[in-house]
C-alpha cells in the first residue's frame, strides 16, 4: 500500500491519491507508516504523499492529518527509530503543523501535555514539534474549547503553559523542557519579579551543590562561559551567570580563574565602551552597547531576594576589583589621586566598580557590614605606603550612609585609631573626615580619639603630632558650644552636615565648652613645635571659628600672644616684624620656626570673619564682654595698621635683602635670605587682601595697596633673577600665593568689571599699574592649577566645592571678557618681560575649561550659564549645554580668524595654540549629533583648508581638533586620502621623473609642514582606523563562531560589520597609495610609515583568515568587495611598497656614502659621527624585513583563500621581484678587486629566489662598503 501511496503521489493525480488513503483505516495507516520509518527509506516521501492526499480544506484530511501526527509523535519518542530518521521526521510535521486550523493544534498540544505529565518521553525529540504547536496557536483566528468555556489561541497557549508548569515534571524531561521553553515566546510579566529572583538563586544553589560534588563541572562552566563571552557578552554575562560563577568561586579552587575572568571582562567593557565612544564609525555598527558593570551591580541589587550565597563573592570580587587597580604610585613621586576628577581610564572605571560594590552589598547585606568595614579599615592601616584614598572614600561613603548602625561595630574604628601615630598625614586626615558623622553619634569613639591625639601631641614624631593636630581641629569644629551660630556658611565639603538631627546635643554644651577648651589649651603647646605642626594650625583655626563661634574670643587671644612675640610696636621701627626669631640655626643648617606670613594670614581671615558676623550678631547684649573683644579686636586692627605703613616704608636692606644678597640653597645664608623673601613676599600679599577688604573704596587704601605690592614685586623679581642664574629648584618653583580663592575673585571684579562712578578714582591707582593687573591674574592662574591638581586651595573656603564653584564662574567671566574685549595686539606689552594679560587670561581660560569637564562634570550647564552675563541670573532648568558651549565657541572662532588675519609680523604662535586647545575643550561639550557640532566641523575645515600655515605646533593642534571632530562625525579615512594627496603633491614622487599632478585641498599642508607634522599626523590616525578594524575583525570571528538559533540574526550583523571593514580598508589602502609613493624625508616619517604597513598587511591578513573560516563551516562564496579589495591591494600597495623599499635602501645608502667620504677625510675625528649614522641606518631600516614578512603572510593565507572559494586571488598579486639581486657597477668591481669570489658566486642563486632572507639582503651591502674603506 505504501508503495502505491507514493506512487500515486508522484504521478500528481489527487483525487486517485485521496480514495487510496480514505480506504485505509486509522490502525492500517499508523502500520504502514511505522513500517516505513523503521525500513528507514522513503519515510519523508511517504508521509508528503499522505499529507497531500489530506487537504486541510477539508474535515476529513484534517482528521488524517491528526492521526498521522498522533501516531509520530510516540513513534519518534520510542526510541526504535535512527536519530538522522526521527529528526527527518519531525522537521516534516514541523513545516506542515503551520498549516492545521486551530482547533487541530489545540488538540496536538493538548496531547503534548499529557504525554509530558505521564512521563513518556525519552529523548524529548518531539518537543520541538510542539514549540512549533505553541508558536502556531496564538495566530489561530477562531475560538477554542477549553474546558467549558471558549478562549483565543494567545490565551489558550497560557493555558496550557500554566498546566503543564504546575505539573510534576520527570527529570529525565527537565532539560528536554527547558531547550523547548528556550524557542517558545513567554511573557515576562506573567511572573513577578520578586518570585522570579528567588527562582533564580534556588536553581544557583542547586548547581553549586551539584559542582561540589563533581569539580570538573566548574572549569567547564568557565570554559563555556568564556565561549559565549566571545560571541555575544550580553548573552554570557548576564546577572545571572554573574552571580552563579560568584557562589561558585567562594568555595572553590577556581577562585583566582573565576575573579580573572571577571576582571579581564569588566576591563575589555570599560575599553570597548571608551573605543565606541570615540567613534562614530563604530557607533553606528555597534548602536546597543553591553556595559557589565551595571550587570553586576544589578546583581548587588538581585542579592537582596535571599541570594547569601552570592554576598562573600561580591565583597571578594570588590576588593580585588579595587587592590587590582588602585592608584598608582610613580617611582619616587606622590600617587596621582584622582577621587576628585572623572574617571576616565578603565581601571579607574574597574576600581570605582568595587568601591560600588561594597557600598551597595553594604547597604543591603546587614550581616556582612562588620567584615566589610574590618576590611577597608585594615587596608587603610597596611597600605599606608601606597595610595589609601579610595579606601577612604569608601569608608567614608560607608559611614555618611548609615553612622547609627556603625555603632555596633565601633570597636574596629577605636582599634585603628591607636595605629594614627604611625601613618602619614594625609592618610590620617582623610580617616578622621570620613569617620566624623561617627564622633557626633558614638561617645565611646569620640572619648578613645581624644586619648590616643593626647598621646601623640607628646610623640617624638613630626608626623604623630601633626596627626594629633589634624585630629583635634577635627573636633574643635564639629562639637558646637552652646551659643555658637548655624550659618549656611558653617557646611562642610566632607559630610559632617549629613547627621542633622544634632545628636551631640545629648550631651551637654556646657561639657562641650570645658571640652573644646581643653583642646585648645592642649594646642596652644603646638605653637612652640616646628613650623610643620604650627602650619596646620594657622590654616585649621579660621574653619573652627566658622563653625564654633564661642570659640572666637579664646582663638583671637590666642593668635594675639602669638603674633605679639615677632611684632614690634614702636611706631618708627623699620621691619615691624623681627624675621630673625622666626628661624632656627642647627649647626649649619637653617629652618624655617615659625611661618609668621601665615600666622599674619589666620589674623587677617579670623579678623574679618570675627567683624562680619559675630561682633553684628551680639549688639550690645554683654557689655563686659563685648569690651574685652573689642580689645582684642581694636589690638588686631592698630596692629596691622601700623605693619601695613611700615612694611611700605621698608626698604629691602631693612630686611637685609637686596640684589646684591646671597639666595644660593648652598648656603646657610642663601637658605636664610631665601625663607626671609618668601616670608616678606606673603606679608606682603596678607596685608594687600587686608587693606582692600577694609579699604571699601578708598584712594588711600588703593594706594597702600600699591605699595604694598610694590615690596612684593621687588622680591618676586629678584627672586626670579636670582632663579635664573643659579637655576635654582626652588627660585623655579612660583611661590604659592597668600591670596584666597575669594578675594582673587573679588579682585579681579574689581579691576576689570567694576564700573560705579563711585569706585572709578580709587580702582584707577591699581589699574595704572600693568605690573599690579598682570600680577592679579598670574594669582588666578596659580588658584585655578591648585584646584585642578588637589581638589582644594588653601585659604578660606578652599575646602568647600560649592564655594570653590562660585569664585570659579566670577574668574571666568571677568578672564572671558578680559581676553574677548582687548586682543593681544592691541594691549602694549612694552618693554617688560613676560607674557601679556590678554594672554594670561586666555592660559587662564583654558586651565578652566578644561578642569570644570574633569572636576565638575555634573556643574557644566550652571557653569555656562553662569558666564552667559546677560542673563546669569536666570533659571538654571532647560539649560541647553550646547547652545551655551557653541555661543562661547564663536567668541574664540573670531579670535582665532583675526590671529590668521594678522600681518606675519603680528602673528602670536603661543597664543593661537592656546586658541585651538580652548577650542578643542569646548567642542567635547557639543553633542555630536547637534547641528552646531556640524557647523564647527565645517568651520575646522574650512580654516585648513583655507590657511597656509607654516606654524609647526598650531598646524598640529588644528589638524588634531579637525580628527578629533571628524571621527564623531564620520570616518576620517575620506579625510586622510586628501590629505595624503596633498602630501604626495608637496613633496613629490620617490620617482624624480614623474611630476605629480598638484590638486591641493588643504592650504595647511605646505613645504614647511607636510613632512613630519602632517604625515605623522596623517600616520597616527590611520593607525587609529586600522585599530578600530582589527577590533572589528576580532567581533566578526566570533560571530562566525555562533551556531545559535539567533544565527540569522549575527548574520546580518556580520554582513554590515564585513562591508564596513572593507570599505575601511579600501580607502585606506588609497591612502598609503599616496604615501608610498612619495619621496619623504629619511627619519621619523618613513620609520612610522614603514611599520603602519607592516600593520595595514597584518589585519589584511585577519581578514583573509576570516574568510578562510567563513569558507570552512559554510558553502557561501567570498563576496565580491572582497575581490575588489584583493585587486586594490595588488594593484595600488604591494609593487609600490618594493618600490618605497628600494626608495629608502638608496637614500640610506647616500647617507652612509657621505659618511664614508667625511671618515676618509677626518679619520680620527669622525669616526664616532660614522658609527652614529650607521647606527642610524640600521635603526631605520629594521622594519623593512618586518613589512616584508607582513606582505608574503599576506599572499600565502590568500593562496589558502583561493583554494577554499575556488576563486584565484592570486591573479591580481604580481610576483615580488627579489630585491637581493641590484647591480651595482662600481661595488661590483670593487667586490672583484678584493678576490670577494664567494659573494660573486652566491648571487645568481639570490637572483633565482623570488621571496630572499630579508637579513642577508639588508647585512649583504653592508659588508660590500665596508670592504671598500
Amino acid at each position: 500500500m505504501a508503495q502505491r501511496i507514493l506512487a500515486l503521489a508522484a504521478e500528481e493525480s489527487p483525487e486517485r491519491l485521496r480514495e487510496a488513503l480514505q480506504s485505509l483505516g486509522e490502525r492500517e495507516l499508523g502500520d504502514m507508516v511505522t513500517r516505513q520509518a523503521l525500513k528507514g527509506s522513503e519515510t519523508a516521501a511517504l508521509l508528503r504523499g499522505i499529507f497531500k492526499g489530506s487537504p486541510c480544506s477539508q474535515q476529513s484530511g484534517v482528521l488524517r492529518r491528526l492521526q498521522v501526527y498522533k501516531h509520530c509523535i510516540p513513534l519518534v519518542e520510542s526510541g526504535d527509530l535512527h536519530l538522522g530518521k526521527a529528526s527527518e521526521i519531525i522537521g516534516l510535521l514541523m513545516l506542515e503543523a503551520r498549516q492545521l486550523p486551530g482547533h487541530a493544534l489545540a488538540e496536538l498540544a493538548t496531547l503534548f501535555v499529557d504525554v509530558i505529565k505521564g512521563g513518556s518521553l525519552s529523548n524529548g525529540k518531539s518537543l520541538e514539534l510542539f514549540a512549533t504547536v505553541l508558536t502556531a496557536l496564538p495566530n489561530s483566528k477562531e475560538s477554542l474549547v477549553y474546558g467549558k468555556g471558549e478562549l483565543n489561541g494567545e490565551e489558550f497557549k497560557k493555558q496550557l503553559i500554566n498546566t503543564l508548569c504546575c505539573s510534576k515534571w520527570d527529570p529525565q524531561s527537565v532539560i528536554h523542557l527547558t531547550n523547548m521553553f528556550r524557542s517558545v515566546d513567554l511573557e515576562v510579566a506573567t511572573v513577578p519579579l520578586d518570585q522570579l529572583r528567588h527562582v533564580e538563586g534556588t536553581v544557583i544553589l542547586h548547581i553549586v551543590s551539584v559542582i561540589n560534588l563533581d569539580q570538573d563541572l566548574s572549569e567547564e562552566l568557565i570554559r563555556h562561559l568564556k565561549t559565549e563571552q566571545q560571541k555575544d557578552p550580553a548573552r554570557a554575562l548576564c546577572p545571572f551567570s554573574v552571580a552563579l560563577l560568584l557562589s561558585v568561586a567562594v568555595k572553590h579552587r577556581l577562585q583566582e580563574q573565576i575573579f580573572d575572568f571577571l576582571k579581564t571582562s569588566i576591563t575589555r567593557s570599560c575599553k570597548d565602551l571608551q573605543f565606541l565612544q570615540a567613534s562614530k564609525f563604530l557607533q553606528d555598527l555597534f548602536p546597543q552597547q553591553y556595559d557589565v558593570t551595571t550587570v553586576i551591580l544589578e546583581v548587588v541589587k538581585n542579592s537582596a531576594f535571599g541570594w547569601d550565597h552570592v554576598t562573600q563573592g561580591l565583597v571578594d570580587l570588590g576588593f580585588s576589583l579595587m587592590e587590582s587597580y588602585e592608584p598608582r604610585k610613580p617611582f619616587g613621586g606622590k600617587a596621582a589621586d584622582t577621587t576628585y576628577g572623572l574617571s576616565k581610564m578603565p581601571a579607574q572605571q574597574a576600581c570605582r566598580l568595587g568601591a560600588s560594590i561594597l557600598l551597595e552589598a553594604f547597604k543591603v547585606h546587614e550581616p556582612i557590614r562588620s567584615d566589610i568595614l574590618e576590611q577597608v579599615l585594615n587596608r587603610v592601616l597596611t597600605k599606608a605606603a601606597s595610595p589609601v584614598s579610595h579606601f577612604i572614600d569608601l569608608l567614608s561613603n560607608i559611614v555618611v550612609s548609615a553612622p547609627l548602625v556603625l555603632q555596633t561595630s565601633s570597636s574596629k574604628v577605636t582599634e585603628t585609631f591607636d595605629n594614627l601615630s604611625f601613618l602619614p598625614i594625609d592618610t590620617v586626615q582623610g580617616l578622621l573626615r570620613a569617620v566624623q558623622p561617627l564622633l557626633k553619634v558614638s561617645m565611646s569613639v569620640r572619648d578613645s580619639l581624644i586619648l590616643v591625639l593626647q598621646k601623640a601631641i607628646f610623640s617624638r614624631q613630626l608626623d604623630a603630632r601633626k596627626a594629633a593636630v589634624a585630629g583635634f581641629l577635627l573636633l574643635l569644629r564639629n562639637f558646637k558650644v552652646l551659643g555658637s551660630l548655624s550659618s549656611s556658611q558653617c557646611s562642610q565639603a566632607i559630610g559632617a552636615t549629613q547627621v542633622q538631627a544634632d545628636v551631640h546635643a545629648c550631651y551637654n554644651s556646657a561639657a562641650n565648652e570645658a571640652f573644646c577648651l581643653e583642646i585648645l589649651g592642649s594646642l596652644r603647646r603646638c605653637l612652640s613645635q616646628q613650623a610643620d605642626v604650627r602650619l596646620m594650625l594657622y590654616e585649621g583655626f579660621y574653619d573652627v571659628l566658622r563653625r564654633n563661634s564661642q570659640l572666637a574670643s579664646s582663638i583671637m587671644e590666642t593668635l594675639l600672644s602669638q603674633i605679639k612675640q615677632y611684632y614690634l610696636p614702636q611706631p618708627d621701627l623699620l621691619p615691624p616684624l623681627k624675621l630673625e626669631g622666626c628661624i632656627m640655626a642647627q649647626g649649619d643648617q637653617i629652618f624655617l620656626q615659625e611661618p609668621l606670613a601665615h600666622l599674619l594670614c589666620c589674623i587677617q581671615h579670623c579678623l574679618a570673619w570675627y567683624k562680619s558676623t559675630v561682633h553684628l550678631c551680639q549688639g550690645a547684649e554683654d557689655d563686659e564682654e563685648e569690651e574685652e573683644d573689642v580689645g582684642f579686636e581694636q589690638s588686631f586692627e592698630e596692629m596691622l595698621e601700623s605693619v601695613t605703613r611700615r612694611m611700605i616704608k621698608s626698604e629691602l636692606e631693612d630686611f637685609e635683602l637686596d640684589k646684591s644678597a646671597d639666595f644660593s640653597l648652598s648656603s646657610g645664608v642663601g637658605v636664610k635670605n631665601n625663607i626671609y623673601a618668601i616670608q616678606v613676599m606673603g606679608i606682603c600679599e596678607v596685608l594687600i587682601e587686608y587693606n582692600f577688604n577694609i579699604g571699601n573704596f578708598s584712594k588711600n587704601k588703593f594706594e597702600d595697596v600699591l605699595g604694598l605690592f610694590t615690596c612684593y614685586n621687588k622680591l618676586s623679581e629678584i627672586l626670579k633673577e636670582k632663579a635664573g642664574k643659579n637655576k635654582s629648584t626652588l627660585g623655579n618653583k612660583t611661590t604659592r600665593s597668600f591670596l584666597s580663592m575669594g578675594f582673587v575673585s573679588t579682585l579681579l571684579t574689581a579691576l576689570f568689571r567694576d564700573n560705579a562712578q563711585s569706585h572709578e578714582e580709587s580702582l584707577a591707582v591699581l589699574r595704572s599699574s600693568t605690573e599690579f593687573l598682570r600680577y592679579a591674574v598670574s594669582v588666578a592662574l596659580q588658584k585655578v592649577q591648585q584646584l585642578e591638581e588637589t581638589g582644594q586651595t588653601d585659604g578660606p573656603d578652599g575646602q568647600n566645592p560649592e564655594k570653590m564653584f562660585q569664585n570659579l564662574c566670577k574668574i571666568t567671566r571677568v578672564l572671558l571678557w578680559r581676553y574677548t574685549s582687548i586682543p593681544t595686539v592691541v594691549e602694549e606689552s612694552g618693554k617688560k618681560k613676560g607674557k601679556s594679560i590678554s594672554l594670561l587670561c586666555l592660559e587662564g581660560l583654558l586651565r578652566i575649561f578644561n578642569m570644570v569637564q574633569q572636576l565638575y562634570a555634573a556643574r557644566i550647564p550652571q557653569f555656562l550659564q553662569a558666564l552667559d552675563i546677560t542673563d546669569g541670573d536666570a533659571e538654571e532648568t532647560d539649560i541647553n549645554v550646547t547652545e551655551k558651549a557653541a555661543f562661547q565657541i564663536r567668541q574664540f572662532q573670531r579670535s582665532l580668524v583675526n590671529q590668521f588675519s594678522n600681518a606675519e609680523d603680528d602673528f602670536n604662535s603661543k597664543e593661537t595654540q592656546s586658541l585651538i586647545i580652548v577650542l578643542s575643550t569646548l567642542s567635547k561639550l557639543l553633542d555630536p549629533a547637534s547641528q552646531q557640532f556640524l557647523q564647527f566641523l565645517t568651520w575646522t575645515v574650512k580654516i585648513c583648508k583655507e590657511n597656509a600655515l607654516e606654524d609647526i605646533a598650531c598646524c598640529k593642534g588644528l589638524l588634531s581638533l579637525l580628527f578629533s571632530l571628524h571621527v564623531l562625525y564620520k570616518s576620517p579615512v575620506s579625510l586622510l586620502r586628501e590629505l595624503a594627496q596633498d602630501i604626495h603633491a608637496c613633496l613629490g614622487d620617490i620617482d624624480q621623473d614623474i611630476e605629480v599632478e598638484s590638486q591641493s585641498h588643504f592650504a595647511i599642508v605646505n613645504a614647511k609642514t607636510a613632512a613630519p607634522t602632517v604625515c605623522l599626523l596623517v600616520l597616527g590616525q590611520a593607525d587609529k582606523v586600522l585599530e578600530e578594524v582589527d577590533w572589528l575583525i576580532k567581533k566578526l570571528t566570533s560571530l562566525g563562531s555562533d551556531t545559535s538559533e539567533d544565527s540569522s540574526q549575527a548574520s546580518n550583523q556580520t554582513q554590515a560589520l564585513e562591508k564596513g571593514v572593507i570599505l575601511q580598508l579600501g580607502t585606506l589602502l588609497t591612502v598609503y597609495h599616496e604615501l608610498v609613493q612619495t619621496a619623504l624625508p629619511a627619519g621619523s616619517c618613513v620609520d612610522t610609515l614603514l611599520r603602519s604597513l607592516s600593520k595595514t598587511y597584518a589585519i589584511l591578513t585577519s581578514l583573509v583568515k576570516h574568510y578562510i573560516q567563513a569558507c570552512r563551516s559554510t558553502s557561501n562564496t567570498i563576496p565580491a568587495r572582497l575581490e575588489k579589495l584583493v585587486k586594490l591591494s595588488g594593484s595600488h600597495l604591494t609593487p609600490q611598497c618594493y618600490s618605497f623599499i628600494t626608495y629608502v635602501q638608496n637614500i640610506h645608502s647616500e647617507s652612509l656614502s657621505f659618511a664614508e667620504e667625511k671618515k676618509k677625510k677626518k679619520k680620527e675625528d669622525e669616526a664616532a659621527a660614522v658609527s652614529t649614522v650607521m647606527a642610524k641606518v640600521l635603526r631605520e631600516t629594521k622594519p623593512i624585513p618586518n613589512l616584508i614578512f607582513a606582505i608574503e603572510q599576506y599572499e600565502k593565507f590568500l593562496i589558502h583563500l583561493s583554494k577554499k572559494s575556488k576563486v584565484n586571488l592570486m591573479q591580481y598579486m604580481k610576483l615580488s621581484t627579489s630585491r637581493d639581486f641590484r647591480i651595482n657597477a662600481s661595488m661590483l668591481d670593487s667586490a672583484l678587486q678584493e678576490h670577494n669570489t664567494e659573494d660573486a658566486e652566491n648571487e645568481p642563486d639570490n637572483d633565482q629566489s623570488s621571496t630572499a632572507d630579508q637579513t642577508d639582503e639588508n647585512q649583504e651591502p653592508k659588508k660590500k662598503r665596508r670592504r671598500k674603506k
